[in-house]
């Protein structure tokens, strides 16, 4: 079902990932259930830097390493993090970089920036002997291939997936049982390609989606790195003024723009909770848009459009609405008869 030619790069990119991620899985997960990846000892604190969609990761990172390995970590943008006139720095830190070609310039000169105070350094590539890799104290490769589509793709789930695994070696390393979220992510690549199977409901949502100018991405927790990727891929590919918001923060003023004819996205991962339930409700009281809920069922809100995945493992729905949100932007972009492989303006940031 899922061989048939691909008319774009970024397509095709999009429906290589489970076997990319079960690459993955079968490359630094060993049969004893160990994780085969190199990092220092004794790190209580990390700190991700990134730009565009490894930004996202690192967002998501920055969340997964706390809940997983109960290590404090934040997230910055590289072109920020080089504005800092001091950055914090001590023996138990690790700066991850995350960059897909290793060529990032900002996220290079990050590197460079980090080593100067004196830090261990990591990065996440899926560029072998690419100048970040060359520079880290210690690397990831994504094994993820070329990517040719502007937009990250494959990329961003391979990605995620190798800060999964490190966050599960550092966890493993503090002692703490990591084998149901192993088990857990070894089932990723198979509910990856039940998503695939959501491609015409997706499509029914990207026709819908292409008549608005306005769009909002919101969601809570980990979510909100993929609301972020979800409002880039739409904006980079269908030109949309699309925005992102944590749905609490929304409420603050933002929601002000729903007064303009705009659609709602909501990214749950997560059942509804008693808060986003009540904020949904009032915005639909106050509002009227269309919401559209991507990732989880929903009987506690109105919604025009509901996609969802059934699956109980949250580490495994994450990568699902990732590529759930690749899917609507293919499609958005599509309906709207743009170049999804070569976006007016765009390139790939490597000098």
């Amino acid at each position: 079902m899922f061989f048939k030619k691909r008319k774009s790069s970024m397509e095709k990119e999009i429906f290589e990932q489970s076997e990319i991620l079960e690459h993955l899985i079968n490359t630094y997960i060993t049969e004893n259930e160990d994780i085969c990846i190199d990092v220092p000892h004794g790190i209580e604190q990390v700190v991700f830097v990134a730009s565009g969609s490894s930004y996202h990761c690192a967002r998501y990172g920055a969340d997964i390493f706390g809940s997983i390995s109960n290590i404090e970590a934040r997230a910055i943008y590289s072109s920020e993090f080089l504005l800092k006139a001091v950055i914090p720095h001590a023996d138990n830190m690790l700066y991850i970089f995350i960059t897909q070609s290793g060529e990032t310039s900002d996220t290079n000169k990050a590197l460079i920036k980090a080593k100067q105070f004196g830090v261990r350094t990591l990065c996440v590539t899926n560029k072998e002997d690419s100048t970040i890799w060359q520079a880290s104290d210690y690397k990831v490769c994504c094994h993820a291939g070329i990517e040719r589509s502007i937009a990250a793709t494959k990329s961003l789930t391979s990605q995620m997936m190798c800060i999964t695994l490190l966050a599960l070696k550092f966890a493993k390393s503090k002692g703490l049982e990591i084998e149901n979220i192993i088990n857990e992510l070894i089932s990723v690549p198979k509910y990856v390609e039940k998503t695939f199977e959501l491609r015409p409901k997706i499509k029914q949502l990207g026709r819908f989606i292409s008549k608005y100018r306005n769009v909002i991405v919101c969601a809570d927790g980990v979510s909100y790195a993929l609301a972020k990727e979800a409002a880039l891929k739409i904006k980079e590919t269908s030109y949309i003024n699309v925005n992102s918001y944590i749905l609490g923060e929304f409420m603050h003023g933002h929601v002000a723009v729903l007064n303009n004819k705009s659609v709602l996205i909501y990214i749950l991962v997560d059942d509804l909770s008693y808060i986003a339930t009540k904020n949904l409700n009032k915005i639909k009281d106050d509002y009227n848009p269309p919401i559209c809920i991507m990732g989880n069922k929903n009987v506690k809100i109105k919604s025009t459009f509901n996609v969802n995945i059934d699956c109980e493992s949250k580490m495994v729905k994450y990568f699902c609405v990732a590529v759930m949100i690749q899917l609507l932007a293919l499609e958005t972009a599509l309906k709207l008869h743009r170049n999804v492989d070569k976006p007016h303006g765009l390139h790939k940031v490597v000098k």
